[in-house]
């Protein structure tokens, strides 16, 4: 067992929740060595031929990544690993934050295929495919961003990926839509955390209001700039925002589960070109973190 290798408790929590091998040929034979390798790369960020021996054929564990990551599959598996989470008691549900975070695009990133790209042996477009690439320009060139919920552990509850240029608030509501973790004695799956935090970022009136109709308790500083307008109108200008100082102090938890994240060294930088690959590469990190005790 190398460094980063998954453990044998690990991997027995893991095992249960991967693809079957189906059909002649023993296509997914020897899943852990190839989930190895594909951890290595994301821990390390190595180009895919540059892969040790140790976990075979790179071209395997490339092309395993690439297929999980368009047919939704690393998703299915990470929410397992949520929902077994879930049933012991170790997701922190009091305090969800939302935040986000650039990630600096490698010159490889660029030059993608025009064409649509296909999931691998269907007739059918990746789930997360953007006609954008998740691709955005400013000063420091190309970029991606990196939306996401984090919960009290320090661990990702939903990934979103957009171009670096896009903004946070109107990404508020597609992040929690995608927060639903399963119950393993069956029912409907939990979407909604107790109370969520974010920045000044998100503090635009729409995202209020998509808060109150779903019941969702909040802390969001209100910028002065809006307070001393809404002062100024009056009792037009509606009641003040509720705000606890306390509760607010939990935000940084979604800034360490970012770090968290970019230890995986092919999360900060992208080096992939396709969006839904990148977003498969920060899945898997966001897999190993779910894993681990």
């Amino acid at each position: 067992m190398g460094r980063g290798d998954l453990t044998h408790d690990e991997w027995a929590r893991l095992a249960p929740h991967l693809p079957k091998s189906a059909g002649r040929g023993g296509r997914w034979s020897d899943h852990r060595t190839v989930i190895n390798g594909i951890l290595f790369r994301i821990r390390t960020g190595v180009p895919w031929r540059d892969l040790p021996n140790r976990f075979g054929s790179w071209k395997t564990a490339y092309e395993r990544h690439r297929r999980w990551s368009a047919d939704g599959t690393r998703d299915r598996i990470v929410q397992a690993g949520q929902a077994d989470a879930d049933a012991r008691g170790q997701i922190d549900w009091s305090m969800v934050s939302v935040d986000s975070t650039s990630c600096r695009a490698h010159q490889h990133a660029a030059g993608a295929p025009r064409r649509t790209p296909r999931v691998p042996k269907r007739r059918s477009t990746p789930r997360q495919h953007r006609p954008d690439e998740g691709l955005g320009r400013s000063r420091g060139g190309l970029t991606s961003k990196i939306h996401l919920a984090g919960e009290g552990g320090l661990r990702p509850l939903s990934l979103l990926i957009t171009p670096g240029q896009w903004g946070d608030s109107p990404h508020l509501t597609p992040v929690l839509e995608r927060i639903r973790v399963k119950r393993l004695g069956g029912g409907h799956p939990r979407t909604r955390p107790d109370h969520l935090g974010g920045d000044k970022a998100y503090r635009a009136r729409r995202n209020r209001r998509y808060l109150r109709r779903r019941q969702i308790k909040h802390t969001i500083p209100e910028p002065k700039d809006q307070r001393a307008n809404r002062r100024r109108r009056g009792s037009r200008g509606g009641r003040p925002a509720g705000f606890d100082k306390e509760r607010h102090k939990r935000r940084n938890e979604v800034e360490r589960t970012i770090n968290r994240l970019k230890h995986f060294r092919a999360a900060p930088t992208r080096y992939d070109k396709r969006p839904h690959v990148f977003r498969g590469t920060a899945t898997g990190a966001s897999l190993r973190l779910w894993l681990r005790p």
